[in-house]
This record gives structure tokens, sequence and C-alpha cells, in this order.
């Protein structure tokens, strides 16, 4: 005897509903996740590795942020890149500077602003701090460091929060200080100012700010919505070839409770880049 037909009505209704709840339980997933990109490049004999960590924003990564560092430490990375909104200027603090000084006792460690740092208020005094970290602060500079047995320029500039000239100036300079046979690596907030970065000889330009766009479709739409993009940005999240020199790769950040809108198909991620000697 065939059931009625409203009771097959019914359980269609529910195997939607449910398979509509595992959707949005997917899609809701903030759990940290590792991402990874190669660079190939003929200016390195032997593989970099790079931790890439950008828009922290003060969140909480379990007791003693031990989900972050420890995911970072079985990495194994050569040098840590703090690429700006590390310290949030609305929730305290206390997160953002425990993962900095246990990252800093462990590894090389540099660091820029980003546009949160600025609204903090606060900007010099978290600058200050984290030298006081033992984080190296870029703000214009290039250096110089041995990786690997070999010289990497590490630069980096301010966010754009520091003034349209000044960053431009702070750009500027630190492609002039950068060694011209030596792979270079700027680090900057803004992933959209591509065009600026164009303008000079950078190997590998790292970013974040975008959230990844808050919302994804995997596979269909990138990001939805960034700052300073809009709608659909073209730099979300990923790693982009700019030019026949030139990679950009941009972290979806580290952001969990200190967005005012869930990410949605966005996990946040620690990024790892291998920069290899080219085939």
């Amino acid at each position: 005897m065939r059931p009625p037909k409203n009771r097959k009505r019914r359980w269609a209704v529910l195997a939607a509903f449910c398979a509509l709840l595992a959707i949005a339980a997917a899609g809701l997933e903030n759990r940290l996740t590792l991402r990874r990109y190669t660079v190939g490049s003929e200016k390195v004999k032997k593989t970099v590795r790079i931790a890439l960590l950008t828009d922290l924003h003060s969140c909480f990564y379990g007791e003693g942020q031990r989900e972050l560092l420890d995911m970072v430490e079985v990495q194994h990375p050569d040098v840590v890149l703090l690429g700006g909104d590390i310290v949030d200027d609305v929730l305290p603090e206390d997160n953002a500077w425990l993962t900095v000084r246990r990252l800093a006792a462990r590894y090389p460690t540099y660091y820029v602003t980003g546009n949160h740092e600025y609204r903090s208020g606060r900007v010099e005094t978290i600058r200050k701090e984290m030298a006081e970290s033992g984080v190296i602060v870029l703000a214009g500079e290039c250096r110089s460091v041995l990786l690997q047995g070999q010289r990497v320029e590490l630069c980096g500039v301010d966010d754009p929060k520091c003034g349209g000239s000044m960053w431009s100036d702070q750009l500027s300079a630190a492609a002039k200080a950068a060694g011209p046979d030596c792979f270079a690596v700027l680090l900057s907030h803004r992933p959209e100012r591509v065009e600026d970065y164009l303008a000079y000889d950078f190997d590998l330009v790292l970013s974040g700010h975008a959230h990844g766009g808050q919302w994804r479709l995997p596979g269909l739409v990138n990001g939805l919505l960034a700052p300073d993009q809009g709608f659909f940005p073209a730099y979300a999240g990923g790693l982009y070839r700019l030019d026949e020199n030139t990679d950009l790769v941009v972290s979806r950040g580290l952001a969990r409770e200190s967005t005012r809108v869930p990410r949605i198909f966005n996990p946040p991620e620690l990024v790892i880049i291998d920069v290899t000697p080219a085939e």
C-alpha cells in the first residue's frame, strides 16, 4: 500500500530542510585552515618558506593561541610576515600580542600596519610595542635577510591610511632599497593597488585586507564584497600572476569573531608560500 501523497510531501520537505541545514553548517564553518601556494624564481637556489598572517583582528585561537601557533610551528617557516590588522580597533588586544610575542620568539618576524591599526588611533604605540616584542617594523624600508643561505629582500609599507603621498614615497623608497639580483618581497596590506606595485620590480607582493570577499561560492564566486574593491573583488584571495615577473598572494585573513557579517564558505586561513627554484 503506497503512502498518501501528503506523507511523501512531508518527507520531501524534511529532506530539503536537512540539506539546507547541512549546506548552512558547511558554509559557516570557521575552523582555521591552511592555504599553500608555490612561486618559482630563478633568484633562489633553495626553497624559502614564508608564513603570512593577516587580519588577525585580535581574534581568539584557543588557550594561549595554540590553534594558530601550533599550525605555524608544524610548517617550519623560515620567516613570518604580519600583513596588517593584527591588532583590532575594537576587540581587546591580548590575543594579538600573545600571538606576536610567541611568533617573534621563534622566527624572524616582520610587520606592516593595516587600516584598523590606524583606526584605533594607537598606531605609533602599536609600532613601538611590535618592536619591543622583537618584531621588525617595515615602513618604507627593505631589509636584506639571509634565508636558507641566500639573500632575500623583505620590503614593507604602511597602510595607505598613513597618507597618500607618504605611502607613495614609502613604496618608492622600499623598491629602491631592494637589491636587483635578490628575490624581493613586498608586504603591503592592500591588494587592490596592483598598478602601483607593478611600477617597481618586486618579485612577490603579499597582502590581506579583503577578508576573502566575506562570502564565497567555491568554483563560482571567489568573493562577494571586499573593502576598497566593492562587489566581486578582483583580488579577494588567492595567487595572482600580475605580469611575467610579479606574483601577488592575497590572504583571506584570520578574522573570526571580529567580523560583523559572518564568513560564508570562507574560513580563516594561515597562508604558507614556498618560493622554489625555477625549473
